[in-house]
């Protein structure tokens, strides 16, 4: 049976189960307990393992001030989320997204707000994830009688975020945001046209960037040396790919790595549908 290894508040504690450290959480789980107590697993709402990095310790030493009721919000957000995005987060989010919605809630109840500069780039680039983040907010406002800034729905996306890809610093939600308004915008400003931003090509186009941002940062960029491939692309669609391949020179002066061909040439797809179907 697991032991409690350290009382963090009444409701959360580190627990030691076959010799890994797992944190607890149960409304009053750690009230009157004691270090090396047995903990019955029928008193534990949720029990997961925390992420060793310096962000998770700094908010293990600060669970003790936290509220369980952020705790408990947290959990419900992310049940619906992992249900709405279909998709298991990373543990850390327990965490990281409590710690945040308590000084979020914070800041409201002081009369402060918490800004994103990205908040466009969140709401086009990640509507499901938003759209979770604004049921989250109005969900927030209602039990804690505040009123959040529209942009706190952008700031929980970034978690969300976070958690899928499996990182767990904040400015990582950034960096990927950042990056995918880069080359949109210059794809967009390369077109000179409208471009139906409802459109399924458009929508497919914004999805294939955002798993080259994914693959971009975790180092898994396709490497195929595909050349008759891109040869032929240079034939048929010679302007899709000359777009491409702007975007290919943009990423390698800003970000100085450099990007395959073939990641030109999937890109160049994209940018093709969207030169065809523009209205």
């Amino acid at each position: 049976m697991p032991t409690i290894k350290k009382v963090l508040n009444s409701s959360v504690i580190l627990i030691d189960d076959q010799g890994k450290e797992k944190i607890a959480l149960g409304k009053g789980i750690g009230f009157g307990r004691k270090v090396g107590e047995p903990v019955s697993m029928d008193s534990v709402d949720q029990v997961y393992l925390p992420i060793e990095d310096q962000k998770t310790t700094q908010i293990l030493e600060m669970v003790g001030d936290i509220p369980y009721e952020f705790f408990d919000l947290t959990q419900r957000i992310i049940k619906e989320a992992e249900k709405s995005l279909n998709k298991k987060l990373n543990a850390s989010i327990y965490l990281t997204l409590t710690d945040h919605l308590n000084f979020a809630v914070e800041r409201a109840q002081e009369g402060m707000t918490n800004a994103n500069r990205l908040y466009w780039e969140i709401k086009n680039y990640y509507p499901s994830e938003f759209e979770i983040g604004k049921k989250a907010v109005a969900q927030i406002n209602q039990e804690f009688r505040i009123t959040l800034p529209k942009e706190e729905a952008s700031n929980i996306a970034f978690h969300l975020i976070n958690a899928q890809s499996g990182n767990t610093e904040a400015g990582d939600g950034f960096k990927y945001a950042k990056m995918i308004g880069g080359i949109v915008n210059m794809v967009r400003y390369s077109i000179q046209k409208e471009i139906n931003t409802d459109s399924i090509h458009y929508t497919r186009f914004i999805t294939h960037v955002r798993f080259f941002v994914e693959r971009f940062y975790q180092h898994h960029l396709l490497q195929e040396d595909n050349t008759e491939l891109a040869e032929q692309m240079w034939i048929i669609y010679p302007s899709a790919m000359e777009v491409a391949t702007k975007v290919k020179e943009y990423i390698e002066k800003v970000y100085k790595v450099s990007i395959p061909e073939d990641e030109v040439v999937y890109l160049a797809v994209h940018i093709n549908r969207l030169m065809k179907y523009t209205e």
